[in-house]
């Protein structure tokens, strides 16, 4: 592959550099969108099931303020109990729109109408089998390092190459690409771009909390942990189909292989929610992925997308050794 590895996102968004923000609810607002956009990559807000439309209609405003394209990212389960979201996102009109977890093949048509691009997350083969059924415009293989909710089946590596030899729909990697050497790997692959949320996790911009963050930057890339334990908490509708990767803490260790009992244990929940106000990282659920241990500061978005964008240095020096 030469220079033009990330062609369709240049010609579909105008991006310089070959990264979409990964939607990350309670993270990417719509100043973390702007300022990736800003910076030559794609923001998307992650607009998680308990905002409201005029939230998204809020930061997507805020987000559109680049004059760059941006995208938002949505859950198809939350969706369906929440059609007023998917009217925002009409309103709003933004470049693309992710849509997963549970049946988003209703939608599919109507964004795509609208001149949206839809996009949809997939964990495993059958997944991208559906997606391109659906009749999506491109696929996100996300594989099981990655951070928040999705499945834990695949690994990035293993599904992305399988999902690239079943279409010729572009594909993006999410899970586990810290920084310019995983986007090479998986642009050499044949990859459209990467798929990025943990590396956006502490940057300035992020809405993400203090505590949080010192959490985060303290974090090894051992630190995380795969379930159901922080959806039984929330009560917020998750299917358990989808767990989510997160920071290891106390409340996860105490209630590990005791989901069912926590979805109706009302101290269980309170304490969660308490966690969740006061931002305490032993019982707030801290949602990050395998690439955790790289991060080690507070960069701001153009400083990170920065950083990316040398991903084309690794390539040329793989061609260089190659050709040797």
């Amino acid at each position: 592959m030469g220079d033009d590895e990330h062609m369709w996102l240049t010609e579909r968004f105008g991006l310089s550099v070959p990264v979409v923000g990964a939607p990350m609810a309670n993270v990417s607002g719509g100043r973390l969108t702007a300022a990736i956009s800003a910076a030559g990559g794609l923001g998307m807000l992650g607009a998680g099931s308990a905002v409201t439309a005029d939230w998204i209609r809020t930061e997507g405003a805020i987000a559109a303020e680049s004059g760059k394209p941006y995208g938002i990212g949505l859950m198809a389960w939350s969706v369906q109990e929440r059609p007023e979201h998917l009217e925002a996102m009409l309103e709003l009109k933004p470049a693309l729109v992710s849509l997963s977890f549970g049946d988003y093949t209703p939608y599919v048509g109507t964004l795509q109408a609208a001149g949206i691009v839809v996009a949809t997350q997939a964990g495993t083969v059958a997944d991208a089998r559906a997606a391109i059924d659906a009749g999506v415009d491109v696929i996100v293989a996300r594989g099981a390092e990655a951070g928040g909710h999705g499945r834990n089946a695949v690994a990035t590596l293993p599904l992305l190459q399988a999902i690239l030899d079943l279409t010729d729909l572009p594909v993006l990697a999410g899970g586990g690409i810290s920084g310019a050497r995983g986007l090479a790997a998986v642009m050499a692959a044949g990859a459209a771009g990467g798929w990025i949320g943990t590396a956006f996790i502490t940057c300035v911009e992020a809405q993400t909390k203090e505590s949080a963050r010192q959490a985060i930057i303290a974090a090894d890339e051992t630190a995380t942990v795969y379930g159901t334990v922080f959806d039984a908490a929330s009560r917020a509708g998750w299917p358990d189909e989808f767990g989510g990767r997160a920071l290891r803490n106390a409340y996860f260790d105490n209630w590990e292989g005791r989901e069912d009992e926590l979805k109706s244990d009302d101290t269980g929940h309170a304490e969660y929610v308490d966690g969740s106000k006061t931002a305490d990282p032993a019982r707030a659920s801290i949602y990050a992925g395998q690439g955790v241990g790289a991060l080690t500061g507070q960069p701001t978005a153009a400083e990170v997308v920065e950083e990316f964008a040398t991903y084309r240095d690794y390539l040329r020096a793989a061609l260089n050794d190659g050709s040797k």
